[in-house]
């Protein structure tokens, strides 16, 4: 045997590391970017509004109003919803839902608003600015401006998933409480 062929044997049993050239070692590096590249998924839609100033508590009423609900209900529950952290739920919301309608676009797919749904609402707190105010005898008062970053997660539904959502408030037969209780005689 030939030392060029043994050579050529040893490689093809992996007993010698084969030299790369410069087109596999480019081929290498795309497989491996491939490789890591998150998949989209588009059935979702995130949005986030970060240091928004408003404490976390006001603002997680406003969004546990509207966690559930059809996207357009919810928008118009914030629209008409009297708290000041109702602006930027309502705005966070809206990036949400054009979020995943432009994720759908660019992959040449339609999205029916109909079928998309407040998935996930949470409120983190954000840092919290403290300053502080004179008080008597030269004391003084802190005081902590709270901060909260507000995150929603819009859902196209699939119809295994579709259930009716109902409004807050309302009961599994989607009557308000006070009239299930006026019918049933428990009212004063």
């Amino acid at each position: 045997m030939s030392p060029d062929t043994d050579k050529a044997a040893r490689r093809r049993s992996g007993e010698e590391p084969v030299e790369l050239t410069q087109s596999s070692r480019q081929d290498r590096k795309r497989l491996r970017k491939a490789a890591h590249k998150q998949v989209v998924d588009l059935t979702v839609g995130k949005a986030s509004a970060r240091y928004v100033r408003v404490t976390p508590m006001k603002a997680r009423r406003v969004v546990n109003l509207v966690r559930g609900m059809d996207a357009d209900d919810a928008i118009t529950t914030l629209k008409f919803a009297p708290q000041r952290a109702a602006l930027p739920a309502r705005k966070v919301l809206q990036s949400a839902i054009y979020s995943l309608t432009d994720k759908r676009d660019q992959a040449g797919l339609d999205t029916d608003r109909d079928g998309l749904y407040v998935a996930e609402a949470y409120v983190d707190e954000g840092p919290t600015m403290k300053r502080f105010r004179p008080r008597a005898k030269g004391r003084a008062d802190r005081i902590l401006k709270r901060t909260s970053h507000i995150t929603m997660v819009v859902r196209q539904a699939t119809d295994a998933e579709v259930k009716p959502r109902r409004l807050p408030g309302l009961g599994k037969s989607g009557q308000p409480a006070r009239q299930r209780a006026m019918k049933k005689g428990r009212t004063r």
